[in-house]
């Protein structure tokens, strides 16, 4: 159990490192995030404010920080030894971290790119993680969902109730759970306009 509270310690300082801010130092783009519609710490606005390279090395830093924790975890020794809930914690850690980052006053951010890499260290089972990519590109080109804040919003309840109708991985549905109740409390809690929310089909436009 020391051994998996250690896991979950290890992802959550992972995703306390908020590579828009390291990589805006870096690319002298400070006050890029201050600066940003939404004022998010994360892939999308590294790009869009940062730049093509700053974007780049943000989303790898997002993804790996929540890649190798997990699939470390997950292809060890004590992966199938610990409590069920501990063992979604260790999934959902290192999306916790950059919600809620002990590195920035807990204040990060949506934890997207994060969420990708979590379920990318679950490999081989990839099903949560080609839910998500799925439901992602259908609220985006066909059933067009509109702004960002709801099309994320719905892609992610929609990936949960497919997680929690899954068979087996009892672990990853927890893992899951925490992952969705964090982003979706990150959302709620950003300080951009929510705007009314826009549905239409790929056909219609």
């Amino acid at each position: 159990m020391a051994g998996t509270i250690g896991y979950v310690i290890l992802g959550y300082l992972c995703g306390s490192v908020l590579f828009a801010q390291v990589f805006s130092k870096v690319f002298h783009k400070e006050g890029m995030i201050e600066n940003s519609k939404d004022q998010n710490p994360g892939t999308a606005n590294a790009f869009m404010q940062g730049g093509f390279w700053c974007g780049l090395l943000t989303l790898a830093g997002d993804v790996l920080k929540g890649f190798l924790p997990v699939f470390w975890f997950m292809h060890g020794e004590m992966a199938g030894d610990s409590h069920v809930l501990l063992q979604g914690l260790v999934i959902a850690a290192p999306v916790i971290g950059h919600g809620f980052p002990l590195f920035y006053g807990f204040r990060g951010g949506k934890g997207i790119a994060v969420t990708f890499g979590c379920l990318l260290g679950l490999l081989p089972l990839w099903q949560p993680l080609g839910a998500l990519a799925v439901f992602f590109v259908f609220f985006s080109v066909v059933l067009r969902i509109t702004p960002h804040y709801h099309r994320t919003l719905a892609a992610y309840l929609c990936t949960l109730a497919f997680v929690l109708c899954m068979g087996g991985g009892e672990s990853v549905r927890v893992g899951f759970v925490i992952i969705t109740l964090t982003v979706c409390t990150r959302l709620f809690s950003s300080r951009e306009v929510k705007e009314k929310m826009g549905v239409g089909l790929l056909w219609m436009h």
